[in-house]
C-alpha cells in the first residue's frame, strides 16, 4: 500500500552557496518546513532581498513495501523559483518554476543496506531569463516553503509521474434529472491483467452512493448518481470519490479526491452563471504570504485567509499570480469559492522560446494538479502582459496557452487580466472564453468616477465579450488620516471612499461576470517603498499580519455578506479637530442610529452608507451605533491639532514638487504640438534607452515620480517590469494624475538632450 512520510522536520539549511555536500551537514542551521530565507527581508523595506542559491539537507531511512519491486518518491510541494533534488550525491531531479509540485523516483539511489539516505535540495530564487515569473510587484520568495513528503508505493500504483498530478481525473457533470454523471479516469502504472480498479463514490455524511470495476489497463468509467446536491458557494456540498488498485482480493494502491458537482457558463448581458443561476462573481484577489513568514504558511494559515474572506462575504477568490497551495484549493472546495487560477506569465514578456515552454509546462502543471478541485472554473494564462508592448509572437503564444488549456480541460472556461491601457479595440480580446481588465482610476490614474463610464463603454463596444473586473484598489495605510481625504495620500479614509464608490458601480453592473478587489490581504513587495510603509503593497482590505480589517473590508462585507452587521468608520482616526466631524457608518441593515455619549444623534435611513456629522465634546466621547439587532462602538478624542503622523511629508512635498517643476520649463508654450528631433531623448523613448543617459534618467525619474510616486532607475525597484516602458506609454496609466502640460514639459526637456 502507498505510505506518504511527512519530510517537514529535521532539516539543515545553509544560506549560501557551498555547494553539494558529501556528508549530513550538522553545522548548518536547523530548520523545519515549510521555510523560506526571504520571511523578513523579502517584506521588511530594506530596499532589496537575497535572490541566491542556498542548500537543505536532511535524512531519511528507505522505506520498504511488503513485496518487492516498491517505488520511492522524494514530493516536493513547491520550492522558489528553481530546485535541484539529490539523493546521496546523485542528482535525481531539477525543476523549474516556483510554484507547483514535482516528484522524483528515487528508488535506484537510495541505500538498501539499513543506512540512511541523505537528502539534499538545493534552491534557487535568482532571477533566470527562462523562468516565469521575470519581473513583478511581489516578491519572489526562495525556499521550500511548502514542505516536502516521501512516498512509497508498490511496484504497480496510481501514477506519480506526469506533471505532478494525482493520478485520477474525476468530472461530474449534472444533468437535467437531479442526479449527476461522474466521469472518472485514473491513470495506473504497472498493471498487469490481474489488477482493477474499483471506484466508490460516498456523500459528504459519508454514505456510498454509487461504484464500479474496470481493468487497470483501461480504467475509465462513468458512474451515475441520483439526487446529487449541487456545490455552490453557498451550500458547498462534496463528494468523495474513492479510486482503489486491486489484485485479486489485495488492495495495492489507493486514492480519494473531493469533487462537487455543478454546471457554470458566462453570458456578456447576464454575467456568470452558476447552476442555471445567474451569479454575479464578487471578490477578491490573494497573494499566498504574511508578516514576517513570507510564503512559508501552514495549513491553519491558508485555511485561516480563507475563513476571512467567507466573513467578508465574498464568492470568488483570484488566486494571483501563480499556483497556491493545495491547502488552500481544498478551503475554497470547502468553504465555497469560485476561484480564478493562473500562471506566474505576468508584467513581461520574454521571447525566448525557452521561456515560452516553461509556460506551457506551468500551465500544464497547474490544470492537471488542480483539475479535481470544483471550486476552480477558470484558468488565468497571462497578466498585464502588455505593460512592455504587443506583437504577434505575443499574441501567438496566447493563443497556444489558451489552446492547451482547452485541451487539458474542455470543462472549464479560460480568461485574461488586461492591463489598464491594453486598447479597446485589440487582438487580445478575442483569445479567451472571457476577459478582465486591471484597472486603477482614481489611484495611478484618472478619477474613481471614471470606472462606470469606461465600463459601459467597453460592453457597449463588445457586446460579445464577458467583460470582468480583476484588479481594482488603492493603497490604506492605518496611521494615515484626515477630515478631507485625496487620492495618493495612502490614508484609510480614501480607501474607503473609493471602494464605497467601485462597490457600488459593481452592484449596478450584475451582467459584468467577475470582480476581484486587488489585494485581501498587504503583501509582500521589496521594491516598493510607498505610505510610509516600505517592502509592501498595501492595497489590502486586511494588514499583512491578518491583525487588522480596514475600513474598507466592511463597506464589502455591507454589500456581500447576508448577517447583519453594523460597523462605524474610523476608529483609528481617533483624535479629530474642529467643531464637527463626518463619521460614516457602513451597514446591510436599512437604518442606522447613531449616538454619542448617550445621546442620540440621528436615525437615518440609507443604502450601505450612513452618512453623519456630530460635534465632539473636549476630551474622550464614545460612539455606538444601532442597526436592528447589531451595534457597534468607537471612541473619539477632541483634540485642538491632530496628529502630524496622520499625514505624509511626502504628500504636501509632491505637490509642491509638481509647482516647481513646471517653473523650471520657463515660459514655453506647453500647448504646442510636441516634437520629436532626430537624435535627441523624447517621451517615446524606452526607460532602458534614457537610461543610457544619466541627464535624461534624472529629469524622466524626477518626473516619473512626481507622477506616480514610483522610484524608477536601473536595479531599483521595478525597474525590469518597467524598463520596455515609455514616458508616453506611462502617461496612459497616470492619465488624471499628471496636470495639464506635464507630458509635454518633459518632452521639452529630453529634447534638449543628444541620444547616447
Amino acid at each position: 500500500m502507498r505510505e506518504v512520510m511527512n519530510l517537514n522536520a529535521g532539516w539543515k539549511f545553509i544560506q549560501q552557496d557551498v555547494g553539494l555536500p558529501e556528508s549530513f551537514p550538522e553545522n548548518w542551521k536547523s530548520v523545519d518546513l515549510p521555510h523560506t530565507w526571504n520571511a523578513v527581508d523579502g517584506q521588511d523595506g530594506n530596499g532589496s532581498y537575497d535572490r541566491g542559491s542556498y542548500w537543505y539537507a536532511r535524512t531519511f531511512e528507505t522505506p520498504e513495501q511488503p513485496l518487492g519491486g516498491g517505488r520511492t518518491y522524494v514530493e516536493v510541494l513547491g520550492a522558489g523559483q528553481q530546485a535541484t533534488v539529490y539523493v546521496n550525491g546523485k542528482k535525481a531531479i531539477y525543476h523549474e518554476g516556483g510554484y507547483s509540485t514535482f516528484r522524483a523516483d528515487v528508488t535506484d539511489l537510495c541505500h538498501t543496506d539499513g543506512t540512511k539516505n541523505l537528502l539534499v535540495i538545493n534552491c534557487s530564487n535568482e532571477y533566470k531569463d527562462s523562468v516565469y515569473p521575470q519581473s513583478a510587484d511581489f516578491t519572489f520568495y526562495g525556499g521550500l516553503y511548502r514542505g516536502v513528503n516521501l512516498i512509497s508505493v508498490p511496484a504497480v500504483h496510481f501514477d506519480l509521474d506526469y506533471y505532478g498530478g494525482p493520478g485520477i481525473m474525476v468530472t461530474p457533470k449534472p444533468d437535467e434529472c437531479g442526479g449527476a454523471i461522474f466521469e472518472i479516469k485514473s491513470f495506473v502504472t504497472g498493471a498487469d491483467e490481474n489488477f482493477t480498479v474499483l471506484y466508490s463514490i460516498e456523500n459528504a455524511e459519508g454514505e456510498e452512493v454509487a461504484g464500479g470495476l474496470r481493468p487497470a489497463d483501461s480504467s475509465s468509467i462513468t458512474i451515475y448518481v441520483n439526487n446529487v446536491s449541487l456545490w455552490s458557494p453557498k451550500t458547498p456540498y462534496l463528494y468523495k470519490v474513492r479510486a482503489s488498485l486491486l489484485r485479486r482480493n489485495e488492495v495495492y494502491d489507493e486514492l480519494t479526491v473531493q469533487a462537487g458537482v455543478r454546471s457554470f457558463s458566462c453570458d456578456p448581458n447576464k454575467g456568470f452563471i452558476l447552476n442555471g443561476v445567474p451569479t454575479p462573481l464578487r471578490g477578491v484577489s490573494r497573494h499566498q504570504d504574511k508578516l514576517y513568514k513570507g510564503n512559508a504558511l501552514t495549513k491553519e494559515d491558508h485555511y485561516e485567509d480563507a475563513r476571512i474572506i467567507k466573513e467578508l462575504g465574498a464568492n470568488t477568490i483570484r488566486l494571483a499570480h501563480y499556483q497556491h497551495a493545495q491547502e488552500f484549493y481544498d478551503a475554497c472546495d470547502e468553504l465555497g469559492f469560485v476561484v480564478w487560477a493562473e500562471i506566474p506569465f505576468i508584467s513581461v514578456f520574454n521571447k525566448d522560446p525557452e521561456a515560452h515552454q516553461n509556460c506551457i509546462q506551468q500551465l500544464k502543471e497547474l490544470i492537471i494538479q488542480n483539475y479535481n478541485h470544483p471550486s476552480i472554473c477558470f484558468w488565468g494564462i497571462s497578466n498585464e502582459i502588455l505593460i512592455g508592448g504587443i506583437s504577434e509572437k505575443l499574441v501567438e503564444n496566447h493563443k497556444e496557452l489558451n489552446a492547451l488549456a482547452k485541451e487539458l480541460d474542455p470543462t472549464r472556461l479560460t480568461t485574461i487580466a488586461h492591463v489598464s491601457m491594453t486598447p479597446l479595440k485589440s487582438p487580445m480580446h478575442h483569445i479567451t472564453d472571457v476577459i478582465s481588465y486591471n484597472h486603477y482610476f482614481g489611484w495611478y490614474g484618472g478619477k474613481m468616477e471614471d470606472n462606470g463610464p469606461w465600463l459601459d463603454r467597453f460592453h457597449e463596444l463588445h457586446p460579445d465579450l464577458c467583460l470582468g473586473l480583476s484588479e481594482y484598489g488603492c493603497e490604506g495605510v492605518i496611521t494615515n488620516h484626515g477630515p478631507n481625504p485625496a487620492c495618493k495620500d495612502y490614508s484609510e479614509e480614501y480607501q474607503a471612499l473609493y471602494h464605497e464608490h467601485m462597490a457600488k458601480v459593481l452592484n449596478d453592473r450584475p451582467w459584468m461576470w467577475s470582480s476581484h478587489v486587488w489585494n485581501m490581504f498587504d503583501f509582500g513587495c521589496a521594491a516598493r517603498n510607498e505610505g510610509g510603509v516600505a517592502g509592501r503593497n498595501n492595497k489590502g482590505l486586511v494588514t499583512i499580519d491578518r491583525k487588522v480589517k480596514k475600513d474598507s473590508f466592511y463597506i464589502y462585507q455591507a454589500y456581500w455578506s447576508e448577517k447583519p452587521m453594523v460597523h462605524i468608520c474610523g476608529r483609528r482616526y481617533a483624535q479629530r479637530a474642529g467643531e464637527t466631524t463626518e463619521v460614516r457608518v457602513y451597514s446591510n441593515q436599512p437604518s442606522v442610529k447613531l449616538f454619542v455619549n448617550g445621546t442620540l444623534v440621528e436615525e437615518k435611513e440609507a443604502d450601505k452608507v450612513f452618512v453623519f456629522t456630530v460635534s465632539l465634546k473636549e476630551g474622550n466621547n464614545i460612539l455606538v451605533a444601532e442597526a436592528g439587532s447589531v451595534k457597534d462602538s468607537i471612541s473619539l478624542e477632541k483634540v485642538e491639532k491632530e496628529p502630524e503622523i496622520y499625514v505624509l511629508p511626502e504628500v504636501n512635498e509632491r505637490a509642491e514638487g509638481v509647482a516647481n517643476w513646471f517653473s523650471s520649463v520657463g515660459d514655453m508654450d506647453l500647448k504646442a504640438p510636441m516634437e520629436f528631433p532626430e537624435g535627441k531623448y523624447s517621451i517615446r523613448d524606452t526607460m532602458e534607452e534614457i537610461a543610457k543617459s544619466p541627464e535624461a534618467l534624472e529629469i524622466t525619474a524626477h518626473a516619473v515620480k512626481l507622477a506616480t510616486n514610483f522610484i524608477v532607475k536601473p536595479g531599483t525597484g521595478m525597474w525590469d517590469m518597467m524598463k520596455k516602458m515609455t514616458p508616453e506609454s506611462m502617461s496612459g496609466l497616470a492619465s488624471g494624475m499628471m496636470p495639464e502640460g506635464f507630458l509635454e514639459s518633459l518632452n521639452a526637456k529630453l529634447i534638449k538632450i543628444d541620444r547616447v
